[in-house]
């Protein structure tokens, strides 16, 4: 793997033949780890093959069959889990002690940990809490937000915790919950009862359901305050629109969270109607300031992600200080569209603070100071360069942004110090990240997966150290499991290793069939990091597949479009066949989208169709464009594509990059032109 820097003298050679000794022994180490019959001595063939027989029979939940065959797994590397899932299979009607006796037998692994959430989650909807509380203090993981609510509903009946705190922390949880879970609603339950949670914040999770196309997440949350309003909110959600016509007095403050949550539903498909809604006298009367006000930042959220001109205006019909986050998110996204840099300072202002101290708002934040030059041009341009500063790093999209408005470029940050043999070796003998590459190695992805996470991230408080991050991310990269070599180096609090995070595999076929069709390996190399983390055999929910994640009909179409007249789907999964495909449909987009990087990474994930519609409008900078991207999933994924592209660049090429200079700007397509590829899928 390319490393960017200058030789100085000896000491920098005697520096790199130290470390190419230390990469020599870490390919021993791992040659060792996974070789045949050396991974899992006690295991053996026999115990893979059994073991991948139970991962069937578990799919299929048959409890014999897996009890049958557990014995069989004694001593086997993965035996915790193959625990893991005889036990789960059967855990509603085992015993405690044979719970207990699994716990035991996987002690300090993943599984064990597991399987205690699980049996957890059953204990309190069971609501058996003294079990429950033993085996919380036993549970690692700690990132189960149903169990945590239940600890605090207890805690807060106990008196370990003040009832209040508590009732602010299980609020925080279940606002931020998307499904109808027990845990929360029966934590919220329990102090709505005693008080400490006010209604309001049953309204409010009712509202964020209803905001987010969930009525029956909002029917539960009304329905904790009286079991019969449920039916009043469903028929609310079923047609809002007749709902309201009925409508003509909302006195009661019942009747105004319902109208609220009509107007809401309302707006979710018609902000056109609901803003028409909103301006009857009667509701102009009767609601309450706060309820206005949510209500015009839903209206106004869907009209900006509409990309309308008219959002700002539905934004100023509300106060700023009742709207919630997102609602001020897409604000602020409008006034950048419209160039209204007030607007953008205020919805900014109100934000929380969680979410004002994101890297994009305090990016955002100095942008507006620089345009507003309040008070004056000297100060303002102080803060926001101070803003700037805070944040400016190789490390994302906004902050490269940064650096390159304080003037400096994007470059590869100097490599961390090189690892020394006994971080490496710590990193091998490890027995969570063992398992983890055996499952891998056996084809138990997801299990492996999983295994590695919980190590490297909550088997102990607060996760690895940053050296203990870089090595088992070393580890992971020798074993060419390029998205566990990612996804931990990422992890590092300060040292950023770029080969780690970067890595150019496959780098003949990428590089080659990119400069071929004239493409910049670099973009290629960001959009398959992003796709698929190199995982070759990468599927997802979908069904897009292989390194660059190309949908069936997708591989089919551009196979004609090149002549590949052989093509059969099956293919899609070989590397070079994935490589060729993916490339070709991404020039196809680029050529469409007049070479804009930005435009042709929307197409590649959401379809050209929406950028199409997305880049009418004003001539915007290609920030500000990719800001007001409508899908969440889509503008994240264009962020991170093109920051890729500006490291790997950075790290190809040893040179100085720009990320403004490949966002460009973007607008409707000069002269009305028509598409290249009007039958672009």
């Amino acid at each position: 793997m390319k490393q960017v820097g200058v030789k100085q003298g000896s000491k920098a050679q005697n520096t790199s033949a130290l470390h190419s000794m230390r990469q020599w022994a870490l390919r021993f180490i791992m040659a060792v780890l996974v070789a045949p019959g050396l991974a899992h001595a006690q295991g053996g063939a026999g115990g893979d093959a059994t073991l991948l027989e139970m991962r069937e029979a578990f799919r299929r939940n048959n409890t014999a069959q897996l009890a049958s065959l557990l014995p069989s797994m004694r001593g086997h590397a993965l035996e915790p889990l193959a625990i893991y899932w005889e036990m789960k299979s059967r855990l509603e009607t085992a015993s405690p002690g044979e719970i207990r006796s699994a716990l035991d037998r996987m002690a300090g692994t993943y599984w064990e940990d597991r399987l205690r959430n699980d049996w957890l989650l059953l204990l309190g909807r069971a609501r058996d809490w003294a079990p429950f509380s033993s085996e919380l203090a036993r549970f690692r993981m700690n990132d189960d937000r149903q169990v945590s609510c239940y600890s605090l509903m207890l805690d807060a009946a106990s008196g370990r915790m003040p009832a209040e705190l508590a009732a602010e922390r299980v609020r925080g949880l279940w606002l931020a919950q998307r499904d109808a879970d027990d845990g929360c609603a029966t934590a919220a339950q329990s102090l709505l009862g005693s008080g400490h949670l006010k209604p309001e914040v049953a309204w409010q999770r009712a509202r964020l359901a209803m905001d987010a196309n969930r009525p029956r997440v909002a029917s539960q949350a009304v329905g904790l305050l009286d079991p019969d309003w449920a039916a009043m909110v469903d028929n609310v959600a079923r047609d809002p629109a007749r709902y309201l016509d009925e409508k003509f007095t909302a006195i009661r403050p019942r009747t105004k969270e319902l109208v609220t949550l009509a107007i809401i539903r309302l707006a979710s498909s018609d902000p056109a109607a609901a803003a028409l809604e909103m301006d009857r006298t009667r509701w102009k009367a009767q609601l309450t300031t706060e309820e206005r006000s949510w209500v015009w930042g839903v209206i106004g959220k869907r009209s900006a992600q509409k990309l309308e001109t008219q959002a700002l205006a539905h934004f100023v019909n509300g106060e700023d200080r009742h709207m919630h986050d997102d609602h001020l998110a897409w604000k602020a996204r409008a006034g950048m569209r419209a160039g209204a840099w007030a607007h953008v300072s205020d919805a900014i202002a109100a934000m929380s603070e969680s979410q004002r101290n994101e890297p994009d708002w305090i990016y955002w934040k100095a942008r507006a100071l620089q345009a507003l030059k309040r008070p004056d041009a000297a100060t303002a341009q102080t803060q926001a360069r101070a803003l700037l500063e805070s944040i400016a790093s190789e490390r994302g999209f906004y902050e490269q942004l940064a650096l390159e408005d304080l003037g400096r470029p994007i470059t590869t940050p100097p490599a961390p110090a090189p690892l020394g043999a006994e971080e490496i070796a710590a990193a091998q003998r490890h027995p969570g990240l063992r398992r983890a590459l055996i499952a891998i190695r056996l084809g138990l992805r997801s299990e492996g997966v999983r295994e590695w996470n919980y190590t490297v991230n909550l088997h102990d408080a607060g996760g690895m150290a940053e050296r203990e991050l870089l090595a088992a991310a070393a580890l992971a990269c020798e074993a060419e499991l390029w998205d566990r070599c990612i996804n931990t180096s990422l992890r590092t609090p300060i040292a950023q290793d770029h080969a780690q995070r970067f890595p150019t595999p496959h780098r003949t076929a990428v590089v080659s069939r990119s400069r071929e069709i004239g493409l910049d390996p670099a973009y290629v190399y960001g959009l398959i990091r992003q796709e698929s983390r190199f995982v070759t055999d990468a599927r997802s929910g979908v069904g897009a597949s292989g390194l660059m994640q190309v949908m069936p009909a997708t591989a089919r179409w551009t196979a004609r479009k090149i002549g590949l007249t052989d093509f059969r789907p099956a293919q899609i999964t070989e590397r070079d066949t994935n490589i060729l495909i993916g490339t070709a449909y991404l020039k196809l987009a680029l050529d469409d989208f007049d070479s804009s990087l930005p435009m042709a990474a929307a197409a590649y994930n959401a379809g050209p169709g929406r950028p199409r519609s997305w880049r009418n409008g004003p001539v915007l900078p290609g920030e500000i464009w990719v800001e007001n991207i409508p899908f969440e999933e889509t503008r994240d994924y264009v962020k991170r594509v093109l920051a890729n592209t500006a490291s790997y660049a950075a790290l190809l090429s040893g040179q100085p990059q720009s990320l403004r200079a490949r966002l460009g700007s973007v607008g409707p397509r000069p002269g009305g032109e028509t598409p290249i590829d009007r039958d672009l899928p």
